[in-house]
């Protein structure tokens, strides 16, 4: 019975195309979402209520997935930085996505016209983009969106400062990873190939390294200022339970700004 099964699973993936089966996967999200309707959890993204959410992670966190639209607790945190903190659903602000969340896109597409959504996989968004060579000008977006992106690309420094090169002068990059604080710097050794051995060392299978301390540092750049906000610690206990907004671990948002552009100043004739 199981080689059948797997059997019809590979013959289903070689068939139907991926963004296809991500459509079908997240109608069965939405008929699972609606069976766990309930009052004691509540999501920003869907603006669902629930009796519970779902268990999720390598090593499982209990009650952190939205089992309507999937988001997790650094997708939470997200959506209310973004409502609260910025002015991105104004409707005025060129932005880029890395790897969108599903809850957050949705918003983001139907209050921004100039919003952009890229990855390397072409079934994950609406451009196929490699964040270490944007196909777009100096200075072009207002914000970069780049949630949990950085750990899993090998050209770190490079993807990092193409986010700030097409960062307008003003512009904002909000960046997250997950942090381990018992690491001073970020560990990360090329023999680790294997998605066994990159699993064991640093967490998940497709990570190429594991973020220290440092990353704050990692994000510096001469043009650009960093931040990092726990965002969590806006709300009381209570909200940050009902909302199940994490425990720091994977949630700080790492604010980056590129400074003003210099003008200099026009002689008097």
């Amino acid at each position: 019975m199981v080689p059948a099964i797997s059997s019809i699973k590979k013959i289903y993936k070689q068939l139907v195309p991926e963004r296809t089966r991500l459509n079908v996967l997240y109608l069965w999200f939405k008929i699972r979402g609606f069976m766990l309707r309930g009052t004691r959890y509540y999501c920003i993204c869907c603006n669902g209520t629930y009796q519970k959410f779902l268990d999720y992670g390598n090593i499982r966190r209990k009650n952190v997935l939205c089992p309507y639209c999937h988001s997790l607790e650094r997708t939470r945190v997200l959506m209310y930085y973004l409502q609260r903190e910025t002015d991105v659903f104004n409707g005025g602000s060129k932005i880029l996505h890395f790897a969108p969340e599903r809850g957050i896109e949705n918003h983001l597409k139907k209050a921004v016209e100039n919003y952009i959504t890229g990855d390397i996989n072409p079934a994950l968004a609406d451009h196929k983009i490699d964040i270490t060579d944007i196909p777009y000008k100096d200075n072009y977006f207002d914000y970069v969106i780049c949630s949990h992106v950085l750990g899993h690309v090998a050209d770190e420094a490079k993807a990092i400062d193409e986010i700030y090169r097409v960062l307008d002068h003003g512009g904002t990059a909000i960046i997250m990873t997950p942090v381990d604080d018992t690491l001073e710097k970020t560990y990360e050794d090329e023999k680790i190939t294997s998605p066994h051995a990159r699993k064991l060392h640093y967490g998940e299978p497709d990570l190429l390294r594991k973020h220290g301390r440092d990353f704050h540092a990692r994000l510096k750049r001469k043009n650009i200022t960093v931040k990092a906000v726990d965002y969590r610690l806006a709300f009381s206990d209570e909200e940050r339970e009902k909302y199940a907004l994490g425990d720091g671990r994977r949630e700080v948002l790492y604010v980056c700004t590129k400074k003003p552009e210099k003008r200099t100043p026009k002689k008097m004739a």
